[in-house]
Protein backbone atom coordinates (compact mmCIF):
# COMPACT_ATOMS: atom_id res chain seq x y z
CA UNK A 1 0.00 0.00 0.00
CA UNK A 2 1.65 3.37 -1.00
CA UNK A 3 2.56 6.20 2.08
CA UNK A 4 3.11 9.64 2.05
CA UNK A 5 3.48 11.83 4.32
CA UNK A 6 1.88 15.07 5.67
CA UNK A 7 2.11 17.15 9.12
CA UNK A 8 4.45 14.67 10.84
CA UNK A 9 1.91 11.84 9.30
CA UNK A 10 2.68 8.54 7.30
CA UNK A 11 -0.39 8.41 5.40
CA UNK A 12 -1.51 5.42 4.29
CA UNK A 13 -3.76 4.77 1.14
CA UNK A 14 -4.78 2.44 -1.24
CA UNK A 15 -5.59 3.05 -5.34
CA UNK A 16 -6.67 0.66 -8.15
CA UNK A 17 -8.19 1.48 -11.40
CA UNK A 18 -7.78 3.62 -14.34
CA UNK A 19 -9.12 7.29 -15.13
CA UNK A 20 -10.05 10.22 -13.45
CA UNK A 21 -9.18 10.34 -10.07
CA UNK A 22 -11.92 8.98 -7.37
CA UNK A 23 -11.63 9.98 -3.87
CA UNK A 24 -13.60 7.97 -1.07
CA UNK A 25 -13.12 9.02 1.94
CA UNK A 26 -14.20 6.92 5.18
CA UNK A 27 -15.47 7.68 8.24
CA UNK A 28 -15.49 7.02 12.56
CA UNK A 29 -13.94 3.58 12.93
CA UNK A 30 -13.70 2.56 9.53
CA UNK A 31 -10.78 2.50 6.98
CA UNK A 32 -10.56 2.03 3.15
CA UNK A 33 -11.32 -1.06 2.95
CA UNK A 34 -13.86 -2.14 5.61
CA UNK A 35 -15.96 0.85 4.61
CA UNK A 36 -15.15 0.81 0.15
CA UNK A 37 -14.33 -2.59 0.05
CA UNK A 38 -17.20 -3.84 -1.66
CA UNK A 39 -17.54 -0.38 -3.39
CA UNK A 40 -14.03 0.21 -5.37
CA UNK A 41 -14.57 -2.58 -8.32
CA UNK A 42 -18.22 -0.66 -9.05
CA UNK A 43 -16.11 2.41 -9.93
CA UNK A 44 -11.99 1.21 -11.18
CA UNK A 45 -13.11 0.44 -14.78
CA UNK A 46 -13.51 3.92 -15.16
CA UNK A 47 -11.85 6.08 -12.65
CA UNK A 48 -8.73 5.81 -10.72
CA UNK A 49 -10.13 5.04 -7.11
CA UNK A 50 -7.99 6.18 -4.22
CA UNK A 51 -9.13 5.31 -0.75
CA UNK A 52 -6.71 7.27 2.14
CA UNK A 53 -6.56 5.91 5.73
CA UNK A 54 -7.05 8.92 8.12
CA UNK A 55 -5.30 9.14 11.49
CA UNK A 56 -6.50 6.59 14.12
CA UNK A 57 -7.79 4.34 10.57
CA UNK A 58 -5.91 1.46 9.02
CA UNK A 59 -1.65 1.95 8.99
CA UNK A 60 -1.72 5.61 8.78
CA UNK A 61 0.49 6.54 11.64
CA UNK A 62 1.12 10.36 13.44
CA UNK A 63 2.21 11.55 16.63
CA UNK A 64 -0.96 11.26 18.66
CA UNK A 65 -2.52 13.73 20.09
CA UNK A 66 -5.90 15.92 19.40
CA UNK A 67 -7.00 14.98 15.93
CA UNK A 68 -8.47 18.53 14.22
CA UNK A 69 -10.70 18.19 10.91
CA UNK A 70 -7.81 20.12 9.53
CA UNK A 71 -5.31 17.63 9.83
CA UNK A 72 -7.85 14.96 8.46
CA UNK A 73 -8.40 16.74 5.57
CA UNK A 74 -4.79 17.89 4.97
CA UNK A 75 -4.53 13.45 5.42
CA UNK A 76 -7.12 12.89 2.39
CA UNK A 77 -5.55 16.11 0.24
CA UNK A 78 -1.91 15.09 0.41
CA UNK A 79 -2.26 10.83 -0.33
CA UNK A 80 -4.66 12.57 -3.38
CA UNK A 81 -2.40 14.45 -4.75
CA UNK A 82 0.25 11.90 -4.13
CA UNK A 83 -1.88 9.14 -5.94
CA UNK A 84 -3.59 10.74 -9.07
CA UNK A 85 -3.28 14.50 -10.92
CA UNK A 86 -5.68 16.97 -10.03
CA UNK A 87 -8.86 17.55 -10.12
CA UNK A 88 -10.66 14.69 -8.98
CA UNK A 89 -14.23 13.83 -7.92
CA UNK A 90 -14.39 12.90 -3.64
CA UNK A 91 -17.06 10.97 -1.72
CA UNK A 92 -16.71 11.35 1.56
CA UNK A 93 -18.93 9.16 4.35
CA UNK A 94 -19.59 10.48 7.66
CA UNK A 95 -16.87 11.78 9.34
CA UNK A 96 -14.73 11.47 6.20
CA UNK A 97 -17.87 13.96 4.58
CA UNK A 98 -16.69 16.73 6.74
CA UNK A 99 -13.13 15.76 5.69
CA UNK A 100 -13.85 15.72 2.49
CA UNK A 101 -16.06 19.07 2.46
CA UNK A 102 -13.00 20.96 4.41
CA UNK A 103 -11.20 19.37 1.41
CA UNK A 104 -13.52 21.02 -1.34
CA UNK A 105 -12.78 24.88 0.32
CA UNK A 106 -9.43 25.07 1.66
CA UNK A 107 -8.41 23.16 -1.84
CA UNK A 108 -10.78 24.04 -4.89
CA UNK A 109 -8.12 23.59 -7.11
CA UNK A 110 -8.16 20.02 -6.28
CA UNK A 111 -12.04 18.98 -5.86
CA UNK A 112 -13.80 18.62 -9.34
CA UNK A 113 -16.93 17.16 -7.76
CA UNK A 114 -18.01 16.28 -4.48
CA UNK A 115 -20.62 13.75 -3.00
CA UNK A 116 -21.10 14.39 0.95
CA UNK A 117 -23.20 10.79 2.42
CA UNK A 118 -24.26 10.50 6.07
CA UNK A 119 -22.54 13.93 7.15
CA UNK A 120 -23.06 16.92 8.98
CA UNK A 121 -21.60 20.45 9.61
CA UNK A 122 -21.13 20.88 13.53
CA UNK A 123 -21.74 19.26 16.67
CA UNK A 124 -22.76 22.04 18.71
CA UNK A 125 -26.11 20.71 19.62
CA UNK A 126 -27.47 18.83 22.64
CA UNK A 127 -28.69 15.80 20.61
CA UNK A 128 -25.17 15.84 18.97
CA UNK A 129 -23.25 16.34 21.68
CA UNK A 130 -24.86 14.00 24.03
CA UNK A 131 -24.49 11.28 21.40
CA UNK A 132 -21.08 11.82 21.16
CA UNK A 133 -20.07 11.91 24.99
CA UNK A 134 -22.15 8.87 25.28
CA UNK A 135 -20.31 7.09 22.33
CA UNK A 136 -17.33 8.03 24.55
CA UNK A 137 -18.41 7.16 27.72
CA UNK A 138 -19.12 3.44 26.56
CA UNK A 139 -15.78 3.27 24.33
CA UNK A 140 -14.44 4.32 28.02
CA UNK A 141 -16.15 1.63 29.83
CA UNK A 142 -17.45 -1.06 28.18
CA UNK A 143 -16.79 -2.11 24.62
CA UNK A 144 -19.18 -4.86 23.92
CA UNK A 145 -22.35 -1.83 24.61
CA UNK A 146 -20.05 0.18 23.08
CA UNK A 147 -20.49 -2.38 19.44
CA UNK A 148 -24.04 -2.65 20.79
CA UNK A 149 -24.89 1.24 20.76
CA UNK A 150 -23.17 1.57 17.46
CA UNK A 151 -24.92 -1.38 15.83
CA UNK A 152 -28.59 0.02 17.32
CA UNK A 153 -27.63 3.17 16.24
CA UNK A 154 -25.75 2.68 12.91
CA UNK A 155 -28.29 0.46 11.18
CA UNK A 156 -32.16 0.92 11.08
CA UNK A 157 -33.88 -1.69 12.70
CA UNK A 158 -34.83 -3.13 9.29
CA UNK A 159 -31.08 -4.10 8.77
CA UNK A 160 -30.78 -4.83 12.53
CA UNK A 161 -33.25 -7.60 11.97
CA UNK A 162 -31.88 -8.90 8.81
CA UNK A 163 -28.66 -9.57 10.11
CA UNK A 164 -30.46 -12.53 12.38
CA UNK A 165 -29.29 -13.92 15.55
CA UNK A 166 -26.42 -15.55 13.92
CA UNK A 167 -25.16 -12.37 12.51
CA UNK A 168 -25.23 -9.63 15.35
CA UNK A 169 -23.51 -12.39 17.28
CA UNK A 170 -20.77 -12.39 14.91
CA UNK A 171 -20.74 -8.66 15.14
CA UNK A 172 -20.08 -8.69 18.60
CA UNK A 173 -17.28 -10.89 18.13
CA UNK A 174 -16.00 -8.62 15.27
CA UNK A 175 -12.32 -7.15 16.46
CA UNK A 176 -13.93 -3.93 16.19
CA UNK A 177 -13.34 -0.86 17.17
CA UNK A 178 -9.74 -0.04 15.92
CA UNK A 179 -7.53 1.87 18.78
CA UNK A 180 -7.55 5.09 17.10
CA UNK A 181 -11.49 5.46 17.59
CA UNK A 182 -11.46 7.28 20.87
CA UNK A 183 -9.42 10.09 18.93
CA UNK A 184 -11.99 10.35 15.83
CA UNK A 185 -14.51 10.00 18.26
CA UNK A 186 -13.38 13.18 20.20
CA UNK A 187 -12.92 14.91 16.94
CA UNK A 188 -16.93 14.35 15.81
CA UNK A 189 -17.82 15.70 19.41
CA UNK A 190 -15.44 19.09 18.16
CA UNK A 191 -16.61 19.20 14.55
CA UNK A 192 -17.66 22.89 13.57
CA UNK A 193 -17.67 23.23 9.69
CA UNK A 194 -20.16 25.30 9.05
CA UNK A 195 -17.72 28.61 8.08
CA UNK A 196 -16.02 26.22 5.22
CA UNK A 197 -19.45 25.41 3.76
CA UNK A 198 -19.82 28.58 1.61
CA UNK A 199 -16.20 28.53 0.43
CA UNK A 200 -16.82 25.52 -1.57
CA UNK A 201 -17.95 26.00 -5.12
CA UNK A 202 -17.56 22.18 -6.80
CA UNK A 203 -20.92 21.18 -7.66
CA UNK A 204 -21.86 19.25 -4.80
CA UNK A 205 -24.49 16.30 -4.12
CA UNK A 206 -25.36 15.85 -0.61
CA UNK A 207 -26.82 11.97 0.78
CA UNK A 208 -28.85 11.57 3.54
CA UNK A 209 -30.68 8.72 5.66
CA UNK A 210 -33.90 9.27 7.20
CA UNK A 211 -33.92 6.21 9.43
CA UNK A 212 -30.08 7.43 10.89
CA UNK A 213 -29.90 7.76 14.55
CA UNK A 214 -26.49 8.10 14.67
CA UNK A 215 -26.02 11.11 12.36
CA UNK A 216 -29.76 12.41 11.51
CA UNK A 217 -30.90 13.25 8.00
CA UNK A 218 -30.86 17.34 9.92
CA UNK A 219 -26.77 16.87 9.61
CA UNK A 220 -27.22 16.70 5.45
CA UNK A 221 -29.88 19.26 5.62
CA UNK A 222 -27.35 21.55 7.56
CA UNK A 223 -24.77 20.41 4.48
CA UNK A 224 -26.85 21.37 2.00
CA UNK A 225 -28.29 24.98 3.35
CA UNK A 226 -24.92 25.74 3.60
CA UNK A 227 -23.11 24.81 -0.07
CA UNK A 228 -24.68 27.15 -2.52
CA UNK A 229 -26.28 25.47 -5.40
CA UNK A 230 -25.83 21.77 -4.15
CA UNK A 231 -28.39 19.16 -4.16
CA UNK A 232 -30.15 17.22 -1.46
CA UNK A 233 -31.26 13.58 -1.66
CA UNK A 234 -32.73 12.25 1.66
CA UNK A 235 -33.20 8.06 1.16
CA UNK A 236 -36.15 6.69 3.07
CA UNK A 237 -35.91 3.53 5.26
CA UNK A 238 -32.29 3.63 5.94
CA UNK A 239 -30.30 4.33 8.32
CA UNK A 240 -26.38 5.46 8.61
CA UNK A 241 -24.72 2.51 7.35
CA UNK A 242 -27.03 0.11 5.64
CA UNK A 243 -25.78 0.40 2.22
CA UNK A 244 -22.85 -1.41 3.85
CA UNK A 245 -24.62 -4.41 2.48
CA UNK A 246 -25.32 -3.59 -0.24
CA UNK A 247 -24.10 -0.26 -2.00
CA UNK A 248 -25.92 -0.65 -5.15
CA UNK A 249 -28.10 2.75 -4.80
CA UNK A 250 -24.82 5.27 -3.72
CA UNK A 251 -23.13 3.37 -6.57
CA UNK A 252 -26.00 4.73 -9.13
CA UNK A 253 -26.43 8.12 -7.21
CA UNK A 254 -22.96 8.97 -7.41
CA UNK A 255 -22.44 7.96 -10.68
CA UNK A 256 -25.27 9.48 -12.13
CA UNK A 257 -24.48 12.72 -10.53
CA UNK A 258 -21.01 12.73 -11.50
CA UNK A 259 -22.18 12.04 -14.65
CA UNK A 260 -24.56 15.24 -14.85
CA UNK A 261 -22.40 16.92 -13.35
CA UNK A 262 -19.53 16.70 -16.13
CA UNK A 263 -22.36 17.55 -18.80
CA UNK A 264 -22.49 21.01 -20.37
CA UNK A 265 -25.81 22.60 -18.52
CA UNK A 266 -27.40 22.80 -22.12
CA UNK A 267 -28.11 19.09 -22.37
CA UNK A 268 -28.07 17.91 -18.85
CA UNK A 269 -31.36 15.56 -18.50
Amino acid sequence: MPITSVRATDVHYHVDGQGPGLVLVHGTGGDAEKVFGNVVDHFTGSHTVVRPNFSGSGETRDGGGELTVDLIADQVAAATSDAVDGPVDVLGFSLGAVAAAAVAATRPELVRRLVLVGGWAHSTGPRDRFYFETWQALLRTDRELFKRFSTLTGFSAAAVDRFGHEGLAQSLADEWPPPGIGRQIDLGLRVDIRHLLPAITAPTLVVGFAEDAMIPVDGSRQLHAGIAGSRLVEVPGEGHMDWFADPAGLVERTREFLADAAAPAGIRS
